[in-house]
């Protein structure tokens, strides 16, 4: 039965997906003119100066720390580590790549996620790839919302949301400070319950307190690392750009690798981690307060900038210039002896406090995701039952070593894309007429700005 799950794992994650993926990044960069280049300090400055006057649940900042709490995970840290294993340093470029046209799709959901949102019986705001399908491609495409959804679903319960993040949180602090299991477990789930009951304005509240927090503590240890090895950053930048398009030789404990190799572990690795293309981001971006859904659309592609060019690169490079990817360790035991050789007395415990709320805040997010798919396809009445079921799937997960579980979860997350885009390049035209109309506001709101300043001038 494992063979079989592994077997169709590497066909869903196989070419056909990546080249989806990544094709539809192309397509939108080539249609939105390099938006993700020319409007990113814009965006960046959106993420604290947007104006958030229009309807939603959470104001946008907190709706990117919700979507960067599910998407900052563990694959910062241990999918960055097994890709550059895999495929060698030239999979960090490949990474970048992988982002640099992310950008452009995750900027297309959180934009077509306010377009088309809309709001439950509870008066809360519903939103994300099944209304965007549902309502933008047309109510034939239904069934493809419904597929969208049960996968998320699925992926909530007993993927990312859940088992893949608790292993992580009992197995670091088991290791790092010897805390047992059941403890742990406890702990956690009395903690994700308080959190989770409350719904969107209780995690986004969290969310916005710990997702910066958690940025700020890592980026400051991967950047001390870097400085004490400062000597060897350039080689470490060379040696990426450099094994990005030939073969990586053996070395230490490193068996070599191809560049197709390269290719294939950092494009997939970097999608898992930045989430762009999956769908997932765009279920809170719906619930952002605003009226411009450009807007929510620039905000939201500050997430893989954030996740992907910022935090996995720190990851990479770390790995590189201390150079234990060439030994026997993989995982986070590759990232745990990075960040010891960096700070012998402190670098475990540095990096388990990172583990810890990177994993954490994941299941919070997704909680959160699995939440809003359960209520499109059931109704509000179902939201209690989801949200029990899955504080006690947090309470088993820790205790749970199904291999297949993980196989079929990542089976599912990457059936999730799919139809997610599929509705991303029907609705292009929608997605470029939005992005027209908000640019035009923008160069109306700035001249009139112009003529207020001359009137106060003369004033």
């Amino acid at each position: 039965m494992l063979e079989l799950l592994n077997e169709i794992d590497s066909f869903v994650w196989g070419p056909p997906l990546l080249v989806l993926l990544v094709g539809t990044g192309i397509w939108l960069t080539l249609r939105l003119n390099l938006l993700q280049v020319l409007k990113l300090p814009m965006a960046l400055k959106l993420i604290f100066s947007a104006k958030n006057d229009g309807d939603g649940d959470v104001n946008s900042f907190k709706a990117l720390c919700t979507a960067l709490a599910a998407t900052v995970g563990t694959g910062n840290i241990v999918g960055v580590a097994t890709a550059i294993k895999a495929g060698g340093p030239g999979a960090l470029f490949w990474m970048w790549l992988a982002a640099f046209f992310g950008m452009a799709t995750k900027y297309a959901e959180g934009l077509l996620a306010v377009k088309y949102r809309t709001v439950d019986a509870n008066g809360n705001i519903a939103g994300g790839p099944m209304y965007y399908i549902e309502n933008g491609l047309g109510k034939s495409y239904k069934p493809l919302a419904v597929f969208f959804a049960v996968s998320g679903v699925l992926c909530a319960y007993f993927g990312i949301g859940t088992f893949a993040q608790v292993n992580a949180i009992v197995e670091i602090t088991q290791l790092s400070v010897g805390i047992p299991v059941i403890y742990t477990a406890i702990a956690l789930t009395v903690l994700v319950a308080v959190v989770t009951i409350g719904g969107l304005k209780s995690i986004a509240s969290v969310a916005g307190k710990i997702v910066p927090f958690m940025a700020l503590l890592y980026v400051v240890t991967t950047v001390g690392i870097l400085l004490i090895f400062a000597d060897q950053v350039p080689a470490a930048i060379s040696t990426v750009l450099t094994n990005a398009f030939s073969p990586t030789a053996a070395a230490g404990g490193f068996l070599g690798a191809t560049v197709m190799m390269a290719m294939r572990n950092g494009i997939a690795r970097g999608v898992f981690s930045n989430e762009s293309g999956l769908g997932s981001a765009p279920i809170v971006a719906a619930a952002a307060k605003t009226k411009w859904p450009a807007e929510q659309g620039l905000i939201s592609m500050t997430g893989t900038f954030i996740d992907t060019i910022i935090i996995c690169t720190l990851t990479g490079l770390t790995l590189v210039v201390t150079n234990v990817w060439t030994g026997d360790l993989n995982g986070a035991a590759l990232t745990q002896a990075a960040f010891t050789m960096g700070f012998p007395v402190w670098g475990k415990y540095l990096l388990m406090v990172g583990l810890v709320l990177f994993a954490f805040t994941t299941i919070l997010g997704w909680n959160y995701y699995g939440e809003r798919c359960i209520e499109y396809l059931l109704g509000v009445k179902a939201i209690l039952p989801y949200r029990i079921i899955f504080i006690c799937l947090i309470a088993c997960g820790a205790f749970l070593k199904l291999e297949a579980i993980w196989v079929l979860a990542d089976i599912v997350n990457g059936l999730m894309a799919i139809p997610n885009l599929i509705a991303l390049l029907g609705l292009t035209g929608v997605i470029v007429a939005e992005t027209k109309r908000y640019t035009a506001h923008l160069a109306k709101q700035k001249e009139k700005d112009s003529i207020a300043e001359e009137v106060a001038e003369e004033a």
